[in-house]
């Protein structure tokens, strides 16, 4: 996990996990950074100003994507569920299926709490789901093809898996596994 300035990509913080965990989604909550391990099930929590480890946690199953509106802590594992995990406890507290349609959303990837909606990068596409976090209708999609070139899209793993939101400044950023560069995009309604 590092702190990366935007505008220059110098890395500012670091912290790595040991070599046998796989590092997945993460979240700030208060002053903590909350991660997930991908088949671990073992999370950890940090403190946000320092990365000092305070804490780990445990969950079942895979660990996939985090992200919070500040009361509650919504966590993907590739299925359509959505967690709802307690911010304090880190427990469980219920579950929802996202939807659009009669259709479930699979492979629900990185997540980002943007305006009262979450979206999820849909694993393996170029696709990012607007989700409700109250009925986990899909209420919109993001559709990113074209955005990062094919020359960098030679390797299969270079697919979208980076969503971030700056809500102080309204900026939306997308980025994916061994994408060279993060974008900046501004949603465009359909005509």
């Amino acid at each position: 996990m590092r702190k990366v300035r935007l505008e220059t990509g110098e890395v500012v913080q670091e912290v790595d996990l040991a070599p046998e965990l796989f590092g997945e989604g993460i979240t700030i909550v208060k002053n903590e950074i909350v991660q997930l391990t991908w088949q671990s099930q073992i999370g950890f929590v940090y403190n946000l100003s320092d990365f000092h480890l305070l804490r780990q946690f445990s969950y079942p199953g895979e660990g996939w994507g985090l992200t919070t509106d500040g009361r509650e802590i919504f966590m993907s594992d590739g299925t359509p569920e959505i967690r709802v995990l307690d911010p304090v406890t880190l427990s469980e507290k219920r579950r929802f299926t996202v939807h659009d349609g009669a259709a479930q959303i699979r492979e629900l990837n990185e997540l980002e709490f943007v305006e009262g909606e979450i979206f999820a990068n849909v694993w393996q596409t170029d696709r990012i789901a607007r989700i409700s976090p109250r009925t986990g209708e899909v209420i919109g999609w993001i559709d990113l093809e074209g955005l990062l070139s094919p020359v960098y899209r030679l390797e299969s793993g270079a697919v979208l898996n980076g969503i971030a939101y700056d809500a102080e400044r309204k900026r939306l950023f997308v980025t994916g596994k061994l994408w060279p560069k993060i974008f900046q995009i501004q949603l465009i309604p359909k005509p």
